[in-house]
């Protein structure tokens, strides 16, 4: 028998850890990101770099899970994944997407909205060969996204491959690689008191960042 859920009066809560000013912000949206990233870190909050990816198929079907974010520059952020999962078919039939970092514990979230692409293969080999060795041959075993009759499937692929590639490197699946987001809003949400939070959010333009302020 399902709990019931609590009343509007018990889950109600109010936030007041911080506010977020236009003078708070740094000039770009990838400074100040990497201001709240650090803080996050420093607050001990759990994987900091997880986000709620955000597609959209060709026709217009919403899909969403949790990505961990894997690299930052002024070109956007990277993310890792199979080129043939169901986010990877949908980038590519719909190069846009959304990022949602929820940082909870700090009464903050940070909204990546922009246009999708595939980074370079030598920078995604470049990484994949940065991961853990059992992570390189879950990349081979998984056929992601696609269904499969039980968990043994999984664990006898690995047996496989583990074989396979004893004592060799083992190589970067063609269908295996990053994407970067590059940003055209990055939105920055701090909770405040009676639900009048603040929302300052990026765009941008052709020569520089804008910043406007939209109503919580």
């Amino acid at each position: 028998m399902l709990r019931p859920m609590p009343s509007y009066a018990e889950l109600r809560k109010d936030y007041n850890l911080a506010g977020l000013t236009e003078r708070d912000l740094a000039r770009d949206p990838f400074r100040q990101f990497e201001k709240w990233f650090q803080e996050a870190e420093g607050a001990k909050i759990p994987e900091p770099n997880a986000a709620v990816l955000s597609t959209c198929s060709k026709d217009g079907r919403p899909s969403s899970r949790t990505v961990l974010l894997k690299g930052l520059d002024g070109r956007g952020f990277v993310f890792y994944t199979n080129h043939d999962s169901r986010k990877g078919r949908e980038l590519s039939d719909n190069p846009r997407a959304s990022l949602l970092f929820p940082w909870i514990a700090l009464e903050r979230q940070v909204v990546v909205e922009g246009v999708v692409a595939r980074i370079t293969r030598e920078e995604s080999d470049a990484y994949f060969h940065s991961r853990p060795r059992n992570s390189q041959l879950a990349a081979w075993a998984s056929t992601q996204s696609t269904i499969i009759s039980g968990r043994g499937v999984l664990e006898e692929a690995m047996k496989s491959l583990e074989q396979k590639y004893a004592g060799q490197e083992i190589p970067m699946p063609p269908n295996w690689g990053g994407f970067r987001l590059a940003p055209e809003t990055v939105e920055f949400w701090q909770g405040r008191r009676s639900r009048l939070h603040d929302r300052l959010r990026y765009r941008s333009g052709r020569e520089a960042w804008s910043v406007e302020r939209l109503a919580p």
